[in-house]
């Protein structure tokens, strides 16, 4: 649930400083400026997980906000903008680091973004990936797959909850279930708080990860972050209400806080990964093309 999980996102995390050389941040940037960075970093020869770890550094220090984006304009509900760069919140942050980091230009970066951020990238409350495991992960299985199982080996345990879409949408004042999704019983893995240290070598740069809830039976996902490297050092980078800031933090530091202050709020990770067959040098994809990534998933690779 989108409100929820940035709400409720991480608020006790010591930022540290980023070590690297960006000299303008994207809050601080006109749109043509962004789409002036978003064309040269596109023509490197950098995997898309190389590009996420480039542009996600130039949101640091970007102020945090839970109400960032929206369905646009016209929009019944939630007429926030569409795309936004001078603000940002964990999920959005994530939205906007992964379509930049498979587009060339502004134009297909919106429309990526919207593909990542809406089912089949129909824009509107009811088609919006609002819950981070049952809807946002399954839908753009075409770029990411879950490898919590894989980064946790027999660490790993499994979780059972039941998402309702009417619940949600009736906690927002919306009465219209017509086209609401139905209610959805799943599991999905995790890795245990107190096993996040011994799988710091397994997680790998631009890795997404959800922070899970405990003591929820009707949503999974609390937070997202993202794992990269600052420097030789592995952080972890995200938007949170501390600070209402954009920043990273020592993944060790992190796992610490966790263990010692929100143990009883949190149960583990979730780990969402960059397909390796899409994760090559220089790869761009089009928005056009991603109905036929999709297609191919289905198909099973064929």
């Amino acid at each position: 649930m989108r409100q929820i999980l940035i709400i409720i996102s991480v608020a006790f995390m010591f930022p540290i400083a980023n070590a690297q050389s960006v000299s303008k941040k994207f809050y601080q940037m006109s749109h043509q400026e962004i789409d002036s960075v978003l064309r040269q970093i596109s023509k490197k020869p950098l995997t898309i997980t190389e590009k996420m770890n480039l542009f996600s550094e130039y949101f640091l220090g970007m102020p945090y906000n839970l109400h960032c984006v929206g369905d646009g304009p016209y929009a019944l509900y939630e007429a926030w903008p569409l795309v936004n760069f001078k603000e940002t919140n964990c999920m959005s942050y994530c939205e906007h680091v992964l379509a930049l980091s498979i587009s060339d230009y502004w134009d297909n970066f919106f429309n990526n973004l919207q593909q990542i951020r809406y089912r089949d990238g129909l824009i509107g409350m009811k088609t919006r990936n609002h819950y981070t495991m049952a809807d946002w992960l399954p839908q753009n299985s075409w770029l990411l797959q879950d490898v919590t199982r894989k980064v946790g080996g027999a660490l790993t345990r499994k979780v059972t909850r039941t998402i309702s879409h009417r619940k949600f949408f009736a906690g927002k004042g919306i009465s219209d279930t017509v086209d609401v999704l139905p209610d959805r019983k799943l599991t999905i893995d995790y890795i245990p708080l107190q096993d996040l240290i011994k799988v710091k070598e397994r997680l790998k740069n631009g890795d997404i990860c959800a922070l899970i809830f405990n003591n929820k039976d009707d949503i999974f996902s609390a937070h997202m972050v993202m794992i990269m490297d600052n420097n030789g050092q592995q952080v972890v980078r995200e938007s949170t209400t501390r600070g209402m800031s954009t920043f990273d933090t020592a993944y060790d530091t992190w796992v610490e806080q966790l263990n010692t202050k929100y143990k009883d709020r949190y149960i583990g990770l979730a780990v969402m990964r960059v397909r390796d067959e899409l994760n090559t040098p220089g790869k761009i994809i089009k928005p056009w093309e991603i109905a036929g990534l999709k297609n191919k998933l289905r198909r099973g690779g064929k």
